[in-house]
């Protein structure tokens, strides 16, 4: 048989060259191999990179090899026709963290992480049931925060045109700007009647890390609030932590509240600065691996530690939030957190464009998945409103509460 087999092989092998040489004596030139114009090339360029890394391995139960020869099929003459059919072929994983970045908003993207942004200070997510536009968190010191936005308003409409269509990084271009113009946004929010607000773009330094030594009942607190896991946080939080065991702090709260997250890494190397040891994070791709990331015996403190948390605390900031509440190494007073439990990674594509695709997700180190559940804090308190300056004050619920349990936690280790 398996000589048979080699036979039948060869016979067709010889029946096919019998057939071009037959095509080539009749002077019929070959067909030419099919020439991708750069912007083919692109789309080719996304379709591959997600094949390989979605963590959806059915791709939203879509045929995603069908879906590369749809894109392919149709014209695309110019750039602008690339990236609309990049977005177009994206949307059907109706994944709203997996998106195509053009050069513009690529750009940005990797401004913001490294330290600085232009705009008003949101940080935006859609929701899967409606698709929605809502606010995560206002940063710190921005026009948003300034202007009283809070996490889980409703962006209906930018500049009088309706949210409704528009996909993160479009709302998100809407709101950037020159410093000094304005942009108008209406607000839908729990109990009160839809509001527009009117907020003037500014240059955004994301200096992520306020921190003060407080007299607190006759005890010495370090207060460390974390804005957002950019490229400065880890040595800003090193720093403080190092200047407030100088001053002889006898605990610690580390503010977490309306921060939308970051770099993963950040926020694995921040909680190594609190634990000498245990699991930080486990990350799982589409093949059910499961990686693990070890604190390194490095912590920097073994004081009591109480993290403020609320529901505009979200992904890197629930990673850190989480690592310190499994490994007992913190308690957590505040409100359930956002419950963002996806990874992305971005990568860099031609002409300057970038794409960020959901690669992973993760679980924390009790093998929780805190995605669209997020993480229950130790000590449940609802906030009432407060203004940007009574943060962190007597007029601060939250913060009053992470006061009362950082004491019960001190003095039993101060007799």
């Amino acid at each position: 048989m398996r000589k048979t087999g080699l036979l039948h092989v060869v016979l067709l092998r010889g029946i096919c060259a019998i057939c071009i040489a037959i095509v080539l004596s009749f002077g019929v030139a070959p067909l030419p191999a099919l020439a991708f114009t750069e912007q083919q090339k692109l789309v080719m360029e996304v379709w591959r990179i997600v094949n390989r890394a979605y963590l959806d391995e059915t791709f939203n139960h879509q045929n995603w090899w069908f879906t590369r020869e749809k894109a392919l099929k149709r014209p695309i003459n110019n750039w602008e026709d690339a990236y609309k059919e990049a977005q177009s072929m994206l949307q059907k994983l109706d994944d709203p963290y997996t998106r195509f970045l053009p050069p513009e908003q690529y750009q940005s993207l990797q401004t913001n992480t490294s330290g600085e942004l232009l705009g008003v200070g949101l940080q935006i997510a859609k929701d899967d049931e409606n698709q929605n536009l809502r606010v995560i968190a206002p940063i710190v010191g921005s026009p948003a925060e300034r202007a009283g936005l809070s996490p889980r308003d409703e962006i209906i409409a930018i500049n009088g045109i309706s949210t409704q269509s528009f996909s993160l990084d479009e709302a998100a271009a809407r709101m950037r700007g020159p410093a000094g113009t304005i942009v108008t946004l209406k607000i839908e929010r729990s109990g009160v009647t839809s509001f527009e607000v009117n907020l003037t773009r500014e240059r955004i330094n994301l200096n992520p890390v306020f921190s003060e030594l407080r007299f607190e009942q006759g005890n010495q607190v370090g207060y460390i609030r974390l804005g957002q896991f950019n490229g400065n946080a880890v040595e800003d939080i090193r720093a403080a932590i190092t200047r407030l065991e100088q001053q002889q702090a006898n605990g610690y709260i580390l503010d977490l509240r309306n921060n939308p997250g970051g770099l993963l890494q950040a926020g694995i190397d921040i909680a190594r600065l609190w634990l000498d040891e245990g699991t930080i994070v486990y990350t799982v791709n589409r093949q059910g691996i499961l990686e693990s990331f070890e604190a390194g015996a490095g912590a920097m403190t073994q004081k009591p530690l109480i993290l403020l948390v609320n529901g505009g605390t979200a992904s890197a900031s629930e990673i850190l939030a989480g690592a310190l509440q499994d490994n007992h190494r913190a308690l957590l007073v505040g409100e359930t957190t956002f419950g963002k439990g996806l990874i992305q990674s971005l990568f860099d594509l031609s002409h300057g464009s970038g794409l960020a695709v959901t690669v992973a997700k993760y679980e924390t180190p009790d093998h929780h998945d805190i995605n669209k559940l997020g993480i229950t804090p130790d000590r449940t308190v609802t906030n009432e409103p407060i203004t940007p300056d009574q943060v962190a004050t007597t007029k601060d619920v939250q913060y009053k509460a992470a006061v009362e349990t950082l004491m019960e936690s001190i003095m039993p280790s101060l007799t």
